[in-house]
């Protein structure tokens, strides 16, 4: 797989779909997740579970990160030259990538060579990536935030967060995970901790975003409980390029109809 993978990058097999992302109110599209999706020629379809880890080890991560970075900052350049709303385009960062001294300056020099503003581009970490070492995360973060770049705190709650640290990262924004959404119409302990995930983040200042958002029960919960964002299933599943631009020009059309 690890070969493969590598023979992937050279034969453009690797492409990225982009999830929607709506205000809580379903009104605005807010912003895209972009995810990295593998189509082998003989395979088909290979789970980001399978060849993500697979990345990591092999070290590849580095280079797919940085393509990855790279064209989602040029194709939500490109959807803003064509007229669509100014939005946030999100990207997942790896503990890896994250590790790398240069990663500040390395998504600065992307954002400057495409002409794309800091203020619309927001790298997503993992909870368990940024407590790994957290006075480490703490300096990188600093330095991305200097930058005007976006952070936020992705699969928030399945970790092991110190408050104490929380408080002095550099996020606007806490992801809240798909497992505590699932059953957030019908188990209270999943409605009470996304009650308390949200109630925090606005005592610090954070923005919220409830991802695996599929009915309108949980889209009405999340609504009651004050969570900022949505995305899911429920408005959109990821999409290629062209889908998504569509999908957003749809979207404004029948709220203006």
């Amino acid at each position: 797989l690890s070969t493969a993978l590598r023979h992937a990058m050279v034969t453009n097999q690797l492409q990225l779909y982009y999830q929607p992302q709506l205000s809580i109110d379903g009104t605005r599209v807010v912003g895209a997740e972009a995810l990295l999706r593998w189509q082998h020629p003989e395979l088909g379809w290979v789970s980001p579970a399978e060849f993500i880890p697979v990345a990591e080890e092999s070290g590849q991560i580095i280079a797919i990160g940085e393509w990855v970075m790279r064209t989602a900052i040029e194709q939500l350049n490109a959807w803003m030259d064509s007229g669509l709303p100014a939005m946030i385009m999100a990207v997942n960062l790896s503990a890896a990538q994250f590790r790398q001294v240069n990663l500040p300056v390395l998504i600065s020099n992307i954002l400057d060579e495409v002409k794309l503003p800091a203020e619309y581009l927001e790298v997503e970490l993992t909870e368990s990536a940024a407590m790994d070492d957290p006075q480490g995360a703490i300096e990188i973060m600093e330095n991305i935030h200097s930058r005007g770049i976006r952070m936020s705190i992705d699969d928030f709650g399945t970790g092991y967060s110190s408050l104490s640290y929380l408080k002095r990262f550099k996020v606007y924004k806490l992801k809240i995970d798909q497992s505590f959404v699932r059953n957030l119409d019908s188990d209270l302990e999943d409605r009470m901790i996304v009650a308390a995930i949200i109630s925090m983040a606005s005592t610090l200042g954070m923005q919220t975003i409830a991802e695996g958002v599929e009915t309108v029960e949980q889209l009405e919960a999340l609504k009651l409980l004050g969570c900022n964002e949505i995305q899911g299933f429920y408005f959109s599943r990821p999409l290629p390029a062209d889908k998504f631009e569509g999908f957003v020009r749809n979207h404004y059309a029948s709220k203006n109809n």
